[in-house]
């Protein structure tokens, strides 16, 4: 039983609807516009929205949608086929009303399809139940039963026979690839005048080939022990020459004190001035401003400009006979045009390192796109295609939702309470080094920060955080700010509960009067249950305001397995009835894949949430903010 049926034009208006329950179909039909239409995500044409499932049908030609929706437990096999038949009447019975293409048309036009509907409903229900159930099969009609009884029994003497036939096969490609080898074990069997075996006539007997495995037997255990034997030699000179241990002058020290760096520091005690050059550690530009991201090269500049020089020396002949070929000519666009040109953007794609089944979503949902769509005279099937792919990748880029930090901290500010921020991902992405980026951040636009250590697993952790706090403090020292501490670092030591530790953090900061937190949590695995349990507590425990998977630029399909299985164990693990998920992406490590930027869209394609930062470097002021335009120029360029 169908729970609606409706067709409504691109432009918002809808033409004809057919009403199953008494429920409107006003939001699952805005939930599919909003989260797969708009957001360019039409590689799949089934949508899941609460307890219903649409499937829908996209009409380029005309600027139609078709859209049924039924419950999602139901299996209706006939939907296909009805959405199908109902896109062909309908086309067909209103094309001149359709054709128009005028909003004032379209509201005057009557489409009285109700009737037309129903036999169309009725039809595609017959034909599901006149497809017969498919039946067990038999044991009369299987392939077994047709082989003859004396084809089932084996006999005595023709075991040994298959097994010497195999044993002869496998000698013969040894005998290919060994070399030499092959030729040392042939010499037995000539001294010994064994029969050649069945491929020259003559059938072994039992007792020979009882003998011939014996030898050969005998032969692979004596060269096993002349091999141990030399492992034996070859390894005693080694022990022999053993290298003494080199002492380094800032090294091999075991004196404690001097090992001790942790006694300096408590919660709430300023610390040590810094010693280092501190216009090194800050980096380069202004670090209370975010700068877009910049994926274009030099390089990449003078080869577009020795590129456009030889075109312009070519004879014009030429040029007309290669802007004539491949043109379209007002003609509408299929399947079989645009499948070479899509194999080779989703080829490509795979090839900036897009995951591979993103890769195969996007060109789907370009497809859908573009199928039954009127070409203009001069465009080029691959120029359409391509430029319908960057509109989508754009349109990926730039979810719905756009992570605000500033004016979300401004707002705490203004209820007296800390901004907590949650990072979280997987080991060795740059969890630590980007938080410490982003408190640069965020002390260059006055906001006061506690940073949170509640990686109580990793060894060192604690003091990489402590170095960055006591860096920060060196840029931002408490005299330039009135004689109040900007950055500060929370710490209870390696093994204790993470989510006791952020309680307190949050607790600590609401009373000394921090504007952020920032909590810094231990990488894992995302097939690691306990460890993602763990996180989920302290996501449920302490509900900050935002979290931040960080992720490397460096992966490729790893990017979707990772995403997917964090917010997966996210919802398992939480004990809330509505999950807190993923807020938003970190990516790191984005200098060092040059134009290789496919894992910003899997991301972004897989979760919907936004990029609200990208490392790009190792000093502090290498932070950016996500350029779509320029990483779909990165992703296009060949």
């Amino acid at each position: 039983m169908l729970d609606f049926f409706t067709i409504f034009s691109k432009g918002g208006l809808v033409l004809w609807c057919f009403q199953g329950v008494s429920d409107s179909c006003t939001g699952p039909v805005n939930a599919l516009i909003r989260s797969v239409l708009l957001q360019e995500r039409g590689g799949n044409n089934s949508f899941t929205h609460e307890a219903l499932t649409l499937k829908y049908k996209l009409d380029n030609q005309f600027e139609l949608v078709f859209v049924v929706g039924f419950q999602k437990i139901l299996t209706l096999t006939y939907v296909d086929k009805l959405i199908d038949d109902v896109h062909r009447l309908f086309r067909d019975k209103y094309r001149t009303e359709i054709q128009q293409q005028s909003a004032l048309s379209l509201l005057n036009g009557t489409f009285d399809f109700q009737n037309d509907f129903m036999r169309l409903l009725r039809e595609a229900e017959e034909s599901s139940k006149i497809r017969a159930p498919t039946t067990m099969k038999k044991f009369e009609d299987s392939e077994k039963a047709k082989k003859p009884v004396r084809s089932m029994i084996e006999t005595r003497g023709e075991k040994p026979k298959e097994k010497a036939k195999n044993s002869k096969k496998k000698g013969a490609k040894k005998e290919g690839s060994d070399g030499p080898l092959a030729t040392s074990k042939a010499v037995p069997t000539e001294k010994s005048g064994l029969p050649g075996g069945p491929e020259n006539g003559i059938e072994l007997s039992k007792e020979e080939l009882i003998r011939r495995k014996r030898e050969e037997f005998i032969q692979k255990h004596g060269r096993g022990m002349e091999k141990s034997s030399k492992s034996t030699k070859s390894d005693a000179p080694k022990e022999k020459g053993k290298k003494a241990p080199r002492v380094w002058e800032l090294g091999g020290c075991t004196n404690r004190e001097v090992l001790d760096y942790s006694t300096p520091t408590t919660n709430g005690t300023p610390e040590a001035a810094l010693s280092e050059d501190i216009n090194l550690i800050r980096g380069t530009g202004p670090g209370g401003q975010l700068q877009d991201l910049d994926c274009s090269s030099s390089d990449d500049e003078g080869a577009a400009q020795n590129s456009t020089k030889p075109s312009a020396t070519k004879g014009t002949l030429g040029g007309m006979f290669g802007m004539l070929k491949g043109l379209v000519g007002s003609k509408s666009l299929s399947r079989e045009d645009m499948e070479s040109v899509l194999d080779k953007m989703r080829d490509h794609l795979i090839a900036k390192n897009v995951a591979a089944d993103i890769a195969v979503q996007l060109c789907e949902s370009v497809a859908n796109k573009l199928e039954g769509k009127v070409m203009g005279t001069f465009s080029t099937v691959t120029s359409t295609v391509k430029q319908a792919l960057q509109e989508s990748l754009v349109q990926i880029l730039q979810p719905q939702r756009r992570v605000d930090m500033l004016r979300d901290i401004m707002d705490a500010q203004r209820r007296q309470r800390p901004y907590v921020v949650t990072f979280c991902g997987v080991n060795g992405v740059g969890k630590s080094t980007n938080l410490a980026k982003i408190s640069f951040w965020l002390l260059e636009n006055g906001f006061s920060v506690l940073i949170a250590a509640c990686d109580t697993f990793r060894a060192g952790a604690v003091e990489q955080l402590r170095t960055h706090t006591r860096r920060l403090s060196a840029l931002h020292p408490p005299e330039n700010h009135g004689g109040r501490t900007m950055v500060q670092l929370f710490e209870k030591g390696y093994g204790k509960d993470a989510a006791g530790i952020a309680m307190e953090a949050i607790a600590f900061a609401r009373n000394q009067g921090f504007d952020v937190v920032l909590v810094d949590t231990a990488g894992r695995m995302q097939d690691n249950a306990p460890l993602m349990t763990a996180l989920a507590k302290l996501i449920t425990v302490n509900t900050p305001d935002l979290v931040l998977f960080v992720g490397e630029a460096l992966v490729g399909n790893e990017a979707v397995d990772q995403l997917v299985k964090f917010n997966r164990a996210l919802a398992d693990h939480s004990m809330a009835q509505t999950p807190r998920l993923i807020d938003g992406i970190v990516l790191t490590k984005f200098d060092t894949i040059d134009d290789k930027v496919g894992a910003a869209i899997s991301m972004t394609y897989i979760t919907s949430k936004p990029i609200v930062f990208v490392g790009t470097g190792q000093t502090y002021c290498d932070l950016r903010s996500l350029n779509a335009k320029a990483v779909v120029a990165a992703l296009m360029k060949a």
